[in-house]
């Protein structure tokens, strides 16, 4: 078996989000990457949080012409080359991106081929896995936040996620000064927290948009909620600065959904800078290199979950590997993967139950996919 065709989709997808006084408008970039193999299967992967016009052209001008004619089963000698075709000198950002993309359209066309689940080829260590919910967005006010977490809560979710900070750094020149934003997310944890009581776990995100100051002032007025984890709290996740903090903290930290190099995860480990790793497939080098990451965690005994988002491909991840664990499920996110996909498994009582369907056990729809398509690019505005 050969590949005979490799060829990429950029997209922008709309999304409206339901709120207590009415709903919320954004969109989300994604980019899909399908490869055809002579045999006729073909394999679906894709990446995100990255602007899905590069990641096209990478895949599409680049990458397809070193991939065809090669054995798609080969997925380490494939990860190899793309590494050195890529980022030959350290580079990460976009190459990880198109790696990843390419790297699980590999691993769902040897699903497909062998006649199993991509879980059950990675490991199989278990058919399901727990997810947390994000939920908690900048738009929401305070009481429209309160009311979704209620909300998600009646669905069965015992752990949702909320994001702080707010893009604070980049936006310190309109200006808005960091104090009165992390002043506002600690009244907006206690509204979540009053709203769901003692026995949901709560989880903030800072998208790495605080610098330590003000990720330590933050974390310190919100320790009394009992946080289940804070992810990404500074910028650059700066590896010092995580460590500093993590010092100073009872919360536990986690970091990495948007790494693209092994090394990186390496010296967030020897640093001993975070509580919690979190590759992400559809970012951080697909199955391949997570896996790689994973072994690393275990290795130094520090909990490995899915950061960034894109439950459906994680979901192989963290079931196929004996230290997986959480899943992140992405209110936003997963809108988007309904519009493109069929067959998606949803939650019941915060579980996540794995296809047994050959590889990724699920596939776009090709007639709302070229909808889709047509839809003009996002232009550096797709990561909601």
């Amino acid at each position: 078996m050969k590949i005979a065709r490799v060829w990429a989709t950029p997209l922008n997808l709309p999304v409206t989000v339901q709120a207590a006084r009415g709903s919320k408008t954004t969109s989300l970039s994604v980019c899909l990457v399908s490869i055809e193999t002579d045999t006729g299967l073909v394999g679906t992967g894709m990446t995100a949080i990255t602007e899905e016009e590069v990641i096209g052209s990478i895949v599409n001008d680049i990458a397809a012409h070193h991939l065809e004619g090669l054995d798609p089963l080969r997925h380490e000698q494939i990860w190899e080359r793309l590494y050195w075709l890529l980022t030959p000198r350290g580079q990460s950002g976009y190459a990880s991106h198109a790696i990843a993309a390419i790297d699980l359209a590999l691993w769902d066309i040897k699903g497909q081929a062998l006649g199993q689940p991509c879980w059950r080829l990675l490991g199989g260590a278990r058919d399901e896995v727990p997810v947390y919910a994000t939920f908690g967005f900048a738009f929401f006010d305070r009481d429209e936040l309160a009311a979704a977490a209620k909300a998600w809560v009646s669905r069965g979710f015992t752990r949702l996620k909320m994001t702080v900070g707010h893009h604070a750094l980049a936006r310190r020149d309109e200006p808005r000064p960091l104090d009165v934003v992390i002043a506002e997310d600690v009244q907006r944890i206690r509204a979540v927290r009053e709203a769901v009581g003692p026995d949901v776990q709560i989880y903030i995100d800072a998208n790495c948009s605080l610098d330590y100051f003000h990720a330590l002032k933050l974390a310190k007025q919100v320790e009394p909620f009992d946080i289940s984890f804070f992810e990404e709290p500074v910028t650059h996740n700066d590896i010092p600065n995580l460590q500093k903090l993590r010092a100073k903290t009872s919360i536990p930290l986690a970091a990495g959904q948007n790494e693209g190099l092994a090394t990186r995860f390496r010296d967030l480990l020897v640093a001993q800078a975070v509580d919690v790793v979190q590759p992400n497939a559809c970012i951080s080098g697909g199955f391949t290199q997570c896996g790689r990451i994973a072994g690393m965690a275990a290795a130094f005994n520090t909990r490995f979950a899915n950061g960034g988002a894109w439950p459906h491909h994680n979901m192989h991840l963290h079931a196929g590997l004996a230290n997986g664990s959480l899943v992140e499920y992405h209110s936003v996110a997963v809108q988007c993967c309904e519009l493109v996909f069929d067959d998606l498994p949803k939650p019941e009582r915060g579980v996540l139950r794995l296809p047994e369907a050959p590889g990724l056990g699920f596939r776009p729809n090709p007639e709302r996919l070229a909808e889709l398509a047509r839809r003009p690019g996002s232009r550096g505005a797709g990561k909601a």
